[in-house]
């Protein structure tokens, strides 16, 4: 039977919808071409074939008989020139000339079955004969034409089978999306579960075809082909498979966002966007980073603006000789008159730590992190406790330090009746100008979120092709 050539496999990248239609009609019809079995038979040529009875002559035979017995049986095929046999003690000497290695094997098994015979020499030499006739080009074009021909009703029925498989898949595709629209949020995990419905009625199709043509071990061992290969595939591109099914599970989960400001595999930003190998964080520099979502999915993720109510806090130390319970009161008012701190739950000052020299008071307050920048907010409040805390006499003294004076330090003892009025004055003017603040500042009046820059800067990475599955469609 004539051989039939395998495919060649198609390296493509990004197919559409419409090559991988093409590809498979072409695929399909050439299986029904090669598979079909035609009638003609190719040109004569010769079978190398032997008998396993052995070769009887008379017992107890001499050497020329066997030499004889052999000569006539080779010379009677006309395969070989120049025949030369010569037997000596039951080892048999094969000279001459042949044009296919196949008779040279085919005298040796004819000379070993020989009664008598204790070895062959086969010394033959092989001269191939080279054919410049395109007899055999145009013998496989008939022979193909004519499984053309033998396959043209095959061809036509799959021409009608696959588009309606086709047209089929692309129906359950739509009502599976569309199924699923108030049921799944994600619009990326929507698009794969139809496709996952669609694309099995699309090998059914395929499998029919094969089918009718009588190709059933064929289809059935494309079926097995297709699962070894995609498991070959899916080792030979892990990561990619891996960061694919990461984005796939944190669709479905959803722990962010866009716009949510996280912290991930130790890298804080704000989410722009998600795809299906990696997720970008604009952090507050301003920076893009892209971070694998294999990476993300296997990491601890802190949401920031999750929720839309924050804590914050931060420390201020007052001398020892200062009333705490009163800066505390000076301090809890101060957090609860502010304009972008919440009323509930209220605001708290409390004892931290007694330090080296200072009672440290911590003040906790809540805001609304998606309207309030949190250091605008942190900037504002320390202000006006700080303010608040001098025009109300207590003192915030820096941390105690040991300071050396080598040469000494110059001591002046007034006497008693010196005025010390001048230094108490420059004491009194040093106070007054640290008081001397306004109550409110500029930056007091604006502490909305600086995230329009960052949205601008984000717009160059959702032009990359790839679509943003934190979106909802």
């Amino acid at each position: 039977m004539r051989k039939t050539h395998p495919l060649k496999p198609i390296a493509a990248q990004r197919a559409g919808a419409r090559s991988l239609f093409l590809i498979a009609l072409v695929s399909i019809s050439l299986l029904l071409m090669s598979g079909i079995g035609h009638a003609q038979q190719d040109a004569p040529q010769p079978t190398v074939s032997t008998t396993e009875n052995r070769v009887e002559i008379e017992p107890l035979a001499n050497d020329a008989k066997i030499a004889n017995r052999v000569t006539n049986i080779l010379e009677a095929t006309n395969w070989f020139t120049a025949l030369n046999v010569r037997v000596d003690d039951g080892i048999v000497f094969l000279d001459g000339q042949t044009t296919s290695v196949e008779y040279k094997d085919w005298a040796r098994r004819l000379i070993t079955r020989t009664d008598g015979v204790v070895a062959v020499v086969n010394q033959l030499d092989v001269e191939e004969i080279v054919n410049w006739s395109l007899e055999p080009a145009f013998n496989e074009l008939r022979l193909l034409a004519d499984d053309f021909i033998l396959a043209a009703p095959l061809i036509l029925l799959s021409l009608l089978i696959l588009p309606l498989a086709w047209y089929l898949s692309g129906l359950v595709s739509k009502l599976m999306h569309w199924s699923l629209q108030k049921r799944v949020e994600s619009s990326f995990l929507r698009k794969v579960l139809a496709r996952s419905v669609a694309f099995p009625v699309f090998l059914v199709g395929i499998y029919v075809v094969l089918q009718v043509a009588g190709l059933t071990q064929l289809a059935l061992s494309l079926l097995g082909g297709a699962g070894v290969m995609g498991i070959v595939i899916g080792f030979a591109f892990r990561d990619i498979a891996e960061n694919f099914l990461a984005s796939l599970l944190l669709s479905i989960r959803r722990p962010f966002r866009s716009g949510d400001l996280i912290t991930v595999a130790g890298e804080t930003g704000t989410v722009q966007s998600m795809n299906t190998r990696s997720t970008v964080l604009i952090t507050p520099d301003g920076n893009h980073i892209q971070i694998p979502n294999s990476l993300i999915f296997k990491s601890i993720i802190e949401n920031q603006t999750a929720a839309p109510y924050l804590r914050g806090s931060f420390v201020i130390g007052i001398g020892y000789d200062d009333s705490t319970s009163e800066a505390q009161e000076i301090l809890t008012r101060i957090l609860s008159e502010h304009d972008g701190v919440l009323s509930d739950p209220a605001p708290m000052a409390l004892i931290d730590e007694l330090g080296a020299s200072t009672v440290d008071i911590r003040a906790y307050y809540w805001f609304n992190g998606r309207s309030v920048a949190a250091i605008k907010l942190r900037s504002s409040l320390l202000r006006q406790c700080k303010r608040s805390l001098m025009e109300s006499g207590i003192s915030m003294p820096d941390a105690a330090r040991e300071v050396i004076f080598p040469q000494g330090l110059p001591l002046t003892q007034l006497d008693a009746g010196t005025d010390a009025t001048p230094e108490r004055k420059k004491i009194e003017k040093r106070w007054s100008l640290d008081t001397a603040e306004p109550a409110e500042s500029a930056t007091d009046k604006d502490l909305a979120v600086d995230d329009e820059l960052l949205q601008r800067q984000s717009t160059p990475i959702v032009e990359e092709g790839e679509a943003n599955l934190l979106n909802r469609g």
